[in-house]
């Protein structure tokens, strides 16, 4: 194998394979990325049984090959050489030259025999959606999922299809994340389970550009992601995920109306008095016109009042401050409403066409 690249190119293109590189795999072929240049096309891979990667960079081919190296030593070399232009090579006997400026290493690779190449997956009945459009979907959920791997179908969210109406779900069990988009097309009704780190790492690869496109394929065991130069390939959670239409309830005692920014602000200044390792509740109490906010902890207490147009009965309620920072920073409406029962019952944050709900547990406290 004998290349030249453009080093920012290259780089792009690591940085990209290295989200499915496994950082605590017990098998050393797993910390390697493959480099392979055949068909006249340059590729980077990497697998860690989860989630697999390949992407194309461009550059010059002198001679075609492939080779695997540990990706993490590979990046630093080439994000450290002082020279716009990488040229790599690789001998018979698997070491690895790189070079640019008067820099030069030789690096030992691997065979790829016993790397796990991805799948190959057919690819029928393909889900168009703007890069924009999943990116923010993600963003909007993907803080709700669980990292408790004792509940696996937790640590993903639920893509579901029906008609042309796309819903995402996710849930950690004291909160609930839901969108709601529309689809340009209809198609064949999906549900799936995808893991919360691969769509962490496939938010990282978007671009976000609105007139970008992916492509989204469903087997019974993957989910494949098409985009530009990438593709990425994620196993699917096994399991049925949580009947959470009987956990949303359009009753209510209490509706507020209120600004976003100022109720972010207000709960974010609270959490001033708290340390990481506490669970202090920041406590609402709703009155007529006004929102109260208030905090007590070992460091000290605080109160603050907010405008809010309120209807239906007063509620005193105390809330995991994180859970409701979580949920209004995710938000872009200027405006929200939410729909609190008792103080006992979830609340609802969400707007009139229910594109998104948040629901939240409260907890409890003392006055």
């Amino acid at each position: 194998m004998n290349i030249i690249c453009d080093k920012s190119k290259l780089l792009e293109g690591i940085n990209i394979a290295l989200k499915a590189i496994s950082g605590k795999s017990t098998m050393a072929i797993l910390e390697c990325m493959v480099l392979e240049v055949k068909e006249q096309i340059i590729k980077l891979i990497a697998n860690d049984l989860e989630i697999g990667i390949e992407t194309v960079i461009e550059g010059e081919i002198k001679s075609e090959g492939s080779v695997a190296i540990n990706a993490k030593v590979f990046y630093e070399i080439i994000r450290k050489l002082p020279s716009d232009e990488v040229k790599i090579s690789v001998d018979e006997n698997y070491v690895m030259n790189i070079s640019g400026g008067k820099a030069k290493f030789n690096i030992s690779a691997k065979s790829t025999e016993e790397f796990p190449f991805l799948p190959n997956i057919v690819k029928n009945d393909k889900i168009q959606i703007s890069q924009f459009t999943l990116k923010e979907i993600i963003r909007q959920t993907v803080f709700s999922i669980s990292d408790n791997e004792n509940t696996k179908v937790m640590t993903g969210e639920l893509f579901e299809i029906k008609g042309n109406q796309l819903k995402v779900v996710s849930l950690d069990g004291h909160r609930i994340s839901i969108r709601k988009v529309e689809l340009k097309e209809n198609y064949e009704d999906v549900s799936v389970i995808i893991p919360g780190k691969t769509l962490t790492e496939i938010s990282k690869i978007l671009n976000g550009g609105i007139d970008d496109i992916v492509n989204i394929f469903f087997t019974d065991k993957h989910a494949l992601f098409e985009f530009k130069n990438t593709i990425v390939l994620s196993r699917l959670i096994e399991g049925e995920y949580y009947k959470i239409e009987k956990m949303l309830s359009s009753d209510y005692e209490t509706k507020l109306t209120v600004s976003k920014k100022e109720m972010l602000d207000c709960i974010d200044r609270t959490t001033l008095l708290i340390k990481e390792s506490e669970k202090k509740p920041v406590i609402i109490d709703i009155k007529d016109s006004s929102m109260g906010f208030a905090m007590h902890s070992a460091i000290g207490s605080m109160d603050e009042e907010i405008s809010a147009t309120k209807e239906g009965k007063d509620i005193l309620i105390g809330f995991n401050p994180r859970f409701l920072i979580d949920a209004l920073r995710v938000i872009d409406d200027e405006e929200i409403t939410i729909y609190m029962i008792n103080p006992k019952a979830p609340c609802f944050i969400k707007d009139k066409e229910e594109s998104y709900i948040y629901l939240i547990l409260p907890v409890n406290f003392n006055v």
